[in-house]
């Protein structure tokens, strides 16, 4: 029984390394990413990646780092892949999201947001990205709404009034969210 324990124990013990290891390396490859060494944070995620591929956190934060260099179907793969393999994080889906709007598919991106609050409907990120997503497909319908009948009172005011509050964050798709890597 005592063996027994002492490799119960030492197994626990080398899974916590493990863990903690793989911990290291991520605070690596971000630090290296948040310095601007993209190259080099792509190098040593690759490598870890090699040796434990189904990582969620690393893939997460390569597909990151592929997304700010502008790599968006490598990074867009990555994601996918991640929702695939892991159907109960949410991160993904928001970083998606950002992805498909800076594309101009806002559809896919109300969908992806929509998905990420099922998962975690606590997700301030993800609220305020959806949250822009109809700020944009409000200002469109206006706009088109004008478009069709000029004359109609009151687009005028409403299209101004999405157009401010789409300047502060440049009229533009939802925000990645590379501080909330998946903890899965």
């Amino acid at each position: 029984m005592k063996v027994r324990t002492f490799l119960l124990a030492m197994l626990c013990l080398v899974a916590l390394a493990g863990r903690a290891l793989a911990a290291d390396e991520l605070d690596e490859v971000s630090r290296l990413h948040r310095t601007g060494q993209d190259a080099a944070a792509l190098q040593q995620a690759d490598r870890f990646l090699a040796a434990h591929p189904r990582d969620p956190q690393m893939r997460f934060m390569k597909a990151v780092i592929l997304g700010d260099e502008g790599r968006t179907v490598e990074a867009r793969t990555i994601l996918e892949s991640l929702t695939e393999d892991y159907p109960d994080l949410a991160e993904p889906y928001n970083n998606l999201a950002a992805l498909y709007a800076a594309s101009g598919d806002y559809p896919k991106a109300r969908a992806a947001l929509e998905q990420a609050l099922r998962l975690k409907p606590d997700y301030a990120t993800a609220h305020e990205n959806l949250g822009d997503i109809y700020v944009v497909l409000a200002g469109r319908s206006y706009a088109e709404a004008l478009r069709l009948d000029p004359a109609r009172p009151g687009i005028t005011a409403k299209l101004a009034l999405v157009r401010q509050l789409a300047v502060p964050r440049n009229a533009g798709p939802p925000q990645a969210d590379p501080a909330s890597a998946p903890t899965k």
